[in-house]
């Protein structure tokens, strides 16, 4: 299975966070969870420390779990 990630350019490693930060994002974004914490919804993706979590995200996808649960900015 390593080679397999090897040869993607990744490792398993990189691939769960991705997979989680996928997930937080989704839960961020739908509206039917608009009434759940930022914080819960880092914990229910895999993530258990939440100033962990905000960093990885902003790093993954250039803006905070706050600015994306907001919605694009309108000018």
């Amino acid at each position: 299975m390593q080679r397999l990630f090897e040869r993607a350019g990744s490792t398993f490693s990189e691939f769960v966070l991705g997979e989680r930060l996928a997930r937080a994002h989704r839960l961020l974004t739908d509206p039917g969870r608009t009434a759940s914490s930022i914080s819960t919804i880092a914990f229910e993706s895999g993530f258990g420390d939440l100033s962990y979590f905000n960093r990885t995200f902003r790093r993954h996808f250039g803006a905070t779990p706050s600015e994306i649960r907001a919605g694009p900015r309108r000018s």
